[in-house]
């Protein structure tokens, strides 16, 4: 009895220990973004508005960025599956990808943004994996600035359930 109530205590101290060195993606999309959602602004205003919009489907409002439609409306997919806003038709490789549960963490951002076709073709163990964001975010702090802005449109409430695996950001 007393060897049960030893092993049962001592695992009640390791959890806390073992369940954050084994945090899944959710609750790292979860977590507040690590860049600066100002400078990335700046950022999205300077790299992304040639391509993208973030733009309020319940309103209609373009909240930044101009009308551009060669990529999908950013607002609310942070944290959120990958390659899954209607109406944008995304390449196979990021569709496999979201179906598979690959959501837009922070890190798989920001490796996605540096690297498109290399992060697709490493987390699909997949060569022949392209992405057709032609695109790359060189610095990987302008990365984490761009994450940090995107998150702050929608999708709070909703976050994904699954996250799928991100290889190492690259520079």
């Amino acid at each position: 009895m007393k060897f049960t109530t030893l092993a049962a205590a001592m695992t009640l101290l390791a959890a806390p220990a073992f369940a954050e060195s084994h945090m899944t993606a959710t609750d790292t999309a979860m977590a507040a973004p690590t860049g600066d959602a100002a400078a990335g602004e700046e950022q999205f205003n300077k790299q992304c508005v040639a391509c993208h919009v973030v733009q309020d489907p319940a309103t209609d409002e373009v909240l930044a960025g101009r009308n551009a439609k060669v990529g999908p409306n950013l607002y609310g997919t942070m944290g959120h599956q990958a390659g899954a806003v209607e109406g944008y038709n995304f390449g196979d490789s990021l569709k496999a990808w979201g179906e598979a549960g690959g959501t837009l963490t922070e890190e798989n951002f920001v490796a996605y943004v540096q690297d498109p076709t290399g992060f697709l073709r490493e987390v699909l163990d997949d060569k022949r994996a392209r992405g057709k964001m032609a695109y790359q975010v060189r610095d990987e702090a302008q990365a984490h600035d761009l994450f940090a802005f995107l998150s702050t449109f929608g999708g709070e409430d909703d976050a994904a359930t699954d996250g799928g695996e991100a290889p190492a950001a690259t520079n």
